[in-house]
C-alpha cells in the first residue's frame, strides 16, 4: 500500500501534568501541513576497540523526541499551540480553575498529548508535547491558509501494536488508554485566510492618560488583552473586587463585558463612590469612552495613585488608529528557548516495568522572545521615523475577528530595510520585538497577550 499524507490525521488532549494525559477526551487538531510524531533520535556514543575497523560497541544515550507540527488555522488546534506557547494562565489563580487563557507569558511549560491516526496503518501517541518555537504565518501574496508552525519537543512516542487506542496493552513505556474515546471528526469550518487578519497599531502620539487608579497599600494590577487582575500586597487576588457581571472571578475583570468595556465604566465598577464595595480602590470619575481593552498591557503598582496610558480611540471594533496596509507577509514568532532535562523514567504495566532514558524527561521554560516580522508595500515614513528615532510602538493588535485577538506591547523596531527594484513597488521589511509595560513584578510577561480560552 502506498502511504499518503491525506490518510494521516491528528488529535490532541491537554495534559494537566506533563507527559501524563487523562485519556478522557480528544479534539481534532485540524488540517495538517507538516507532522511527524515519530521523529525519534538516540544519542549513540561509539566505543572503539583497538585493531577493529569499526567501533565494536555503541553506548545508547537519552532518547530525544521532537515533533514538527504545522497546521492550518482551523478549529481550535492552532489556538492551543499558539496559546500554550504564550502560557496557560488560570484566571482564579487558585490552581483549580476552569478558565485558562493565554493572558501573559508564564514561567511553566504547558503540554499536550497528540495522537496520530493513519488510515489502514494504526495509531501513534506522543505525550508531553511542548511548543518551543511557534510561528503564526500569513502570506497575502499566495492566497493560502493562515498557519501555525510549531517546533515541539515530546516526552516519548509510542505506536499501538494492537492497532487500537489502548496503549497499555503493549508492554511499552506509555500506559495510556483511549479505547473509550472516539477519534474526533475534522473541523467543518473553513481555515482562516490572510484576508481574515487585520493588524492595527498605535503611535505614541495616539496615547492618552486613560486610567487614573489608586488601590490598597501594596496593591498592583495586571492588564492583559481581555482581563484586568487586581492583586493585594501578598500576591493574592483581591477578594473585595467581586460583584458579578464584569467581575468574572474574584479579583478578575472582563474588559469585554458591557459594564467595563469603556474607561468611563471603571469608576462605577471600581470606585468606592459608586458603593460597589471594592474597598480601598478609587478610580477618578471621567467621561472617557475609549475602549478599556486599549490600555497598554502590563503590570502596574497601585500602591499610590497612578495614571496608566491607553490609546485615544472610541472605535467599537477595537481597531487601533493606524493600520498596516498592503501587507505581503506576516510572521508572529514566540521563541521560548525551553531547556530539556534528561532523566531515567520507569513506567509501564509490563512485568517488569519499562525503564527508558529520555532527553525530555522534563522540560524547563526558557526566556521568551516575541518577534513580529512584516513585509508590505511602503506607504509613508511613519515606521522608518520610529526606527530612526529609537522609539517604540506602544500597542499592536492582530485581530482575527470572531477567532480572537492578540495584543503586542511596547515594540522596538530592530531592523528596517527598503530595497529598491527597478520597475517594481517599494517594499518595507520590518522586524519588531516587544517588552510589555509597567513597573512591578514580571511586567515584561505582558509583551504578548491573547483573548481566547484554552
Amino acid at each position: 500500500m502506498v502511504r499518503l499524507t491525506q490518510n494521516v490525521e491528528a488529535a490532541f488532549e491537554v495534559e494537566t501534568s506533563y507527559s501524563d494525559p487523562a485519556d478522557s477526551s480528544l479534539t481534532h487538531i485540524g488540517l495538517l501541513d507538516t507532522f511527524d510524531p515519530r521523529a525519534v533520535a538516540m544519542n549513540i556514543t561509539p566505543v572503539p576497540s583497538i585493531g577493529q575497523s569499526t567501533d565494536a560497541h555503541h553506548a545508547a544515550g537519552p532518547i530525544d523526541v521532537t515533533l514538527p507540527l504545522k497546521v492550518a488555522c482551523q478549529g481550535t488546534g492552532w489556538k492551543q499551540l499558539l496559546g500554550r506557547a504564550i502560557g496557560a494562565t488560570d484566571l482564579d489563580d487558585g490552581g483549580g480553575g476552569t478558565t485558562l487563557v493565554p493572558h501573559k507569558l508564564t514561567n511553566s511549560v504547558s503540554s499536550l498529548a497528540i495522537l496520530a491516526k493513519e488510515t489502514g496503518v494504526g495509531y501513534t501517541l506522543a505525550t508531553g508535547v511542548v511548543p518551543n518555537e511557534v510561528t503564526l504565518e500569513a502570506d497575502f501574496t499566495t492566497g493560502g491558509y493562515m498557519t501555525v508552525d510549531a517546533a515541539c519537543t515530546a516526552f516519548y512516542s509510542q505506536d499501538s501494536a494492537a492497532n487500537d487506542l489502548d496503549f497499555s496493552n503493549d508492554d511499552g513505556l506509555l500506559i495510556d488508554n483511549y479505547s473509550d474515546v472516539t477519534f474526533p471528526s475534522a473541523p467543518t469550518d473553513e481555515p482562516l485566510l490572510p484576508s481574515d487578519l487585520t493588524i492595527s497599531y498605535a503611535k505614541t502620539s495616539d496615547l492618552e492618560s486613560s486610567l487614573n487608579i489608586d488601590g490598597p497599600a501594596g496593591s498592583y494590577i495586571e492588564i492583559g488583552e481581555r482581563y484586568i487582575k487586581t492583586y493585594l500586597t501578598d500576591g493574592t487576588l483581591d477578594t473585595d473586587v467581586t460583584a458579578g457581571g464584569a467581575v468574572t472571578a474574584v479579583g478578575v475583570i472582563d474588559m469585554t463585558n458591557a459594564a467595563a468595556d469603556k474607561l468611563e465604566d471603571l469608576d462605577a465598577l471600581f470606585g468606592t463612590s459608586s458603593g460597589a464595595g471594592k474597598d480601598g480602590w478609587t478610580v477618578t470619575n471621567n467621561t472617557n469612552d475609549s475602549l478599556s481593552v486599549n490600555l497598554l498591557k502590563g503590570i502596574y503598582s497601585t500602591d499610590t495613585a497612578r495614571t496608566i496610558s491607553g490609546v485615544n480611540t472610541a472605535v467599537t471594533t477595537g481597531v487601533l488608529p493606524q493600520t498596516f496596509d498592503n501587507l505581503k507577509t506576516v510572521a508572529l514568532k514566540i521563541a521560548n528557548n525551553n531547556t530539556s532535562i534528561p532523566g531515567k523514567v520507569t513506567r509501564g504495566d509490563g512485568s517488569p516495568a519499562v525503564t527508558k532514558w529520555l532527553q525530555n524527561a522534563n522540560v524547563g521554560r526558557g526566556k521568551s522572545d516575541i518577534t513580529l516580522d512584516l513585509t508590505m508595500t511602503a506607504e509613508n515614513e511613519d515606521l522608518y521615523d520610529i526606527y530612526a528615532a529609537g522609539g517604540v510602538i506602544p500597542l499592536i493588535r492582530l485581530d482575527l475577528g470572531t477567532s480572537g485577538s492578540i495584543a503586542l506591547t511596547n515594540g522596538t523596531i530592530t531592523s528596517f530595510s527598503r530595497p529598491l527594484t527597478g520597475g517594481g513597488e517599494v517594499v518595507d521589511s520590518v522586524s519588531i520585538k516587544f517588552r510589555g509595560a509597567g513597573d512591578i513584578k514580571d511586567y515584561s510577561s505582558l509583551a504578548i497577550s491573547a483573548d481566547w480560552t484554552l
